[in-house]
C-alpha cells in the first residue's frame, strides 16, 4: 500500500461517509474513476464508495443521517446519493462469473481484491481506505499507479478471459485511451482483435454511450484510430474505415481522407462542445469512397460526396440506434451542405450565393462554417493563413447579407393564403409555383426581401399563368 496525500480526500462529504463507517464498524473504500482521476489530478464530480458488506443498507443508513435521498438499483447491487453537486455511488464488494452470451455478470459478495480484481483496467483497480487505521492510503494490488505514470491501459487479469467476458470493455479502453492520452497495451490489443466479434451481444444503445464519450474527448482521434487498430470500427462504422489508403493514378495521388476525417474531428473540438456537430465532423466526407474517379485533367476528383454522404448518415443511424429525431435531420443537412461554403471562399463571391447558403443552413449556418474552418488540415503555414482568411471574407459577407437581406429562416412576405384570397383560388399547384417564383426571386436578389415587392410580383406572376383576380 501507498501514502497518498490526505488533504486531496478531504471533502466534507466524504468525511461524513468516513466518520459514519466508524460509527457502523463497516469497512469502506473509495476507489475507480474517482480515484484514478484524484492521482492524476482531473476534477471528478462522481464518487464511488466501496463497501465491505452490503453496500445498499449502508447508503441507506448513511442518507437517513444526513436527510439525502437515495436511489437504489437492487439489480446492479448500488445506491446512489446525489448531494452538494456530487454523485456518490455505494456498492457492497463482490465477486463475478459470466456466461457465454450475456455480459451482465453472476454476482457474489466478495473481498476487496475480489472487488478490484474484477474491474475492468489496471489504472481503475486503486483504492483509497476511509478507515481511521489508514485513512489517505492507496491500495494499489495490480501496479496501477505504475500504469498511471506509463499512460498504458491494460486488464488487471487475462485480457482474454476479461474481454470475451464484457466485451463492452474493449470499447471502454479506447475510451479511456482518448480521455486520459494513453496507450492501450499491445497485448491488450491482439486479444481485442481475437474477441471482436464478441461485440455482437452488446447493445448498440451501450456502444453508443461509448462512442458518444470518445467524440465529447479533447483528442477523439486516439479512441478512434485505437478502434480501428482492433478492428472495431471496420464492424461498427465501416464507412469510416472506407476513407482509408491513398491511390495513385499516373503520378496523381489524393489525401488519406481516414487521417484527415480525424484531424477535422480533432480540430473542430477545439472550438466547440456540441456532440452532434463532432458527429458531422466524423461522417463528412463518408461518401467520397463511392464517388472517387479520376480525371486525366485534374487528377482525383469527389463530385457530390456530400449529397451522397448525407443519404449514408440515415443508414448509419438507423443501423447504430442513434436518435431519429432533429440531430439525424441536423447532422445530414451539415454533411450535405459541407462544401458549400468552401466553394464560395474559393470563388468571387456573389449575395445570390451567400443568400442561398444562408437560406439553406438556417440557424446552423454558424455551425457549418465551424466545420468548414475546422476542415482546413493542410500543414502549409501559407495555404492555412489563407484558407482562414477567406473564411473571414465569407463571415464578413453573410453578416452584410443577413442584416441587409434578413433571408435566416425565411418566409416568402406573401402567403398562400393571402394568393388564394387575391386570385380566389382553391388549393392548386398555381400557388406553389406563385409562392417558389417570389422565393427565388428574393435569394436571386431580383426583388427586396419586403412585402410590396413580393406582392407586386405575384400580381405579376399570376396574370401570367392567366389567373383573374378579385380586384
Amino acid at each position: 500500500m501507498k501514502k497518498l496525500i490526505t488533504k486531496n480526500i478531504h471533502y466534507p462529504i466524504i468525511n461524513l461517509i468516513s466518520n459514519y463507517s466508524k460509527e457502523e464498524n463497516v469497512e469502506i473504500y473509495l476507489v475507480g474513476g474517482f480515484v484514478r482521476d484524484l492521482i492524476l489530478e482531473r476534477q471528478s464530480k462522481d464518487i464511488d464508495v466501496l463497501v465491505i458488506g452490503n453496500g445498499i443498507d449502508f447508503a441507506l443508513g448513511f442518507a437517513k443521517k444526513v436527510n439525502g435521498k437515495i436511489h437504489i438499483f437492487k439489480k446492479y447491487g448500488t445506491a446512489m446519493l446525489n448531494t452538494k453537486g456530487c454523485d456518490i455511488e455505494f456498492v457492497g464488494s463482490r465477486k463475478e462469473s459470466y456466461s457465454s452470451n450475456s455480459r451482465n455478470p453472476d454476482i457474489e459478495i466478495g473481498t476487496l481484491q475480489d472487488d478490484l480484481s474484477r474491474r475492468d483496467f489496471t489504472i481503475n483497480t486503486l483504492a483509497i481506505s476511509l478507515n481511521k487505521k489508514n485513512f489517505g492510503k492507496v491500495i494499489d494490488l495490480f501496479d496501477g499507479i505504475t500504469d498511471l505514470k506509463r499512460k498504458i491501459i491494460k486488464t488487471p487479469l487475462d485480457p482474454q478471459v476479461t474481454f470475451h467476458d464484457d466485451p463492452l470493455r474493449m470499447f471502454r479502453a479506447a475510451r479511456f485511451a482518448s480521455q486520459l492520452d494513453f496507450k492501450i497495451d499491445k497485448q491488450n490489443i491482439d486479444f481485442i482483435k481475437k474477441e471482436k466479434d464478441r461485440i455482437e451481444i452488446i447493445s448498440k444503445e451501450r456502444i453508443n454511450i461509448e462512442l458518444n464519450k470518445i467524440l465529447m474527448s479533447k483528442n477523439p482521434s486516439i479512441g478512434f484510430k485505437a478502434l480501428n487498430d482492433a478492428g472495431l470500427l471496420r464492424i461498427i462504422l465501416p464507412e469510416i474505415c472506407d476513407l482509408s489508403g491513398v491511390d495513385e493514378i499516373e503520378g496523381k495521388t489524393h489525401k488519406d481522407n481516414f487521417h484527415h476525417t480525424l484531424k477535422v474531428v480533432d480540430n473542430i473540438c477545439r472550438t466547440t462542445d456540441k456532440l452532434w456537430l463532432r458527429w458531422v465532423a466524423l461522417l463528412h466526407d463518408i461518401g467520397k469512397p463511392k464517388t472517387k474517379k479520376f480525371d486525366k485533367k485534374i487528377g482525383w476528383t469527389f463530385h457530390g460526396h456530400e449529397y451522397v454522404g448525407s443519404k449514408m448518415v440515415d443508414k448509419i443511424f438507423r443501423r447504430l440506434k442513434l436518435p431519429l429525431n432533429d440531430k439525424l435531420i441536423y447532422v445530414k443537412k451539415l454533411v450535405s451542405l459541407s462544401s458549400r461554403p468552401i466553394v464560395l471562399s474559393l470563388e468571387n463571391i456573389t449575395d445570390s450565393a451567400v443568400r442561398r447558403l444562408i437560406y439553406d443552413a438556417g440557424d446552423d449556418i454558424d455551425d457549418l462554417l465551424i466545420l468548414c474552418e475546422a476542415d482546413i488540415t493542410t500543414k502549409n503555414e501559407f495555404l492555412q493563413k489563407k484558407y482562414l482568411n477567406n473564411f473571414k471574407i465569407v463571415r464578413e459577407k453573410i453578416k452584410i447579407v443577413e442584416e441587409r437581406d434578413q433571408i435566416r429562416n425565411f418566409q416568402p412576405p406573401v402567403t398562400g393564403e393571402e394568393i388564394m384570397n387575391y386570385f380566389n383560388l382553391k388549393p392548386c399547384k398555381e400557388i406553389g409555383i406563385i409562392k417558389d417564383f417570389i422565393k427565388e426571386s428574393i435569394l436571386n436578389g431580383d426583388i427586396a426581401n419586403s412585402y410590396d415587392d413580393a406582392k407586386k410580383l405575384m400580381i405579376k406572376k399570376g396574370k401570367k399563368l392567366g389567373l383573374s383576380t378579385n380586384e
